[in-house]
């Protein structure tokens, strides 16, 4: 396994086999933690609770913890907790039907690695919501693969995630590199054995990222990590969709 806590920031570290970028969507591609925040805030008012913003990028970004666990360590009522949450998966999901902005940069990255490495999306949301997010991004036509807390229980950090979309595009890990936003999707990637570089949202601007390859202001930071000897055009890309 890649051990990234000893790697540095070089991009020469990287160059001679990077065959492909794998993307976290949330945070990454689209701006929807921040969206998620707001929303899981005031459902955390109902209950009694101030939620600030460094709280919740320690406790659910960074450590995973889950809303509930989060909402009783506060000390909300256990009784409400649930009800109260699934209010705020409901309007969570109606915010969502206006499309959240693409992240600075997002799209003229992608072009430019167009033709240059493999893509995939390696996300923990659900691949409804996924498609509701980019019903008119035009987004994920730029990705070979899309893989989704549909094609796997385990949610980020563990690897899982990471190590189907490596299974299913015959990937060597060693040859591949992940962009996250948060702490926990670092640990995801580094525990498949896939470099990481993170780049983190206002929400997680404040964390520490163990392991990752280096922490961007950007994704399009990711142009550096490319060698030059890449840009030839890939071809005969077999297009895949786990989606049952």
């Amino acid at each position: 396994m890649l051990d990234c806590s000893a790697m540095s920031a070089d991009p020469a570290k990287l160059s001679d086999a990077l065959e492909a970028v794998l993307w976290d969507n949330d945070g990454v591609l689209v701006e929807t933690e921040s969206l998620f925040f707001e929303v899981t805030r005031a459902a955390f008012a109902r209950l009694g609770l101030a939620l600030t913003k460094d709280l919740w990028g320690t406790r659910y970004l960074a450590e995973g913890k889950p809303s509930r666990e989060i909402a009783l360590a506060l000390g909300a009522d256990p009784a409400r907790i649930d009800s109260v949450l699934r209010e705020r998966n409901e309007e969570y999901r109606r915010v969502l039907r206006q499309p959240p902005s693409i992240r600075p940069h997002v799209r003229e990255t992608l072009k430019a690695l167009v033709g240059r490495v493999r893509m995939a999306i390696v996300t923990g949301c659900d691949r409804a919501q996924l498609d509701q997010v980019h019903a008119s991004s035009e987004l994920l036509s730029f990705f070979e693969l899309i893989v989704t807390s549909d094609d796997c229980p385990h949610p980020k950090p563990h690897p899982e995630l990471y190590r189907i979309a490596l299974r299913v595009l015959k990937l060597d890990p060693s040859n591949c590199l992940a962009i996250e936003d948060s702490p926990r999707g670092v640990a995801a990637a580094c525990a498949a054995g896939v470099a990481c570089l993170a780049v983190p949202t206002e929400l997680t601007s404040r964390l520490r990222f163990p392991g990752a390859l280096a922490v961007e202001p950007e994704v399009s930071a990711v142009l550096k990590y490319l060698d030059r000897s890449s840009s030839q055009e890939i071809s005969g890309r077999n297009y895949v969709d786990l989606t049952p």
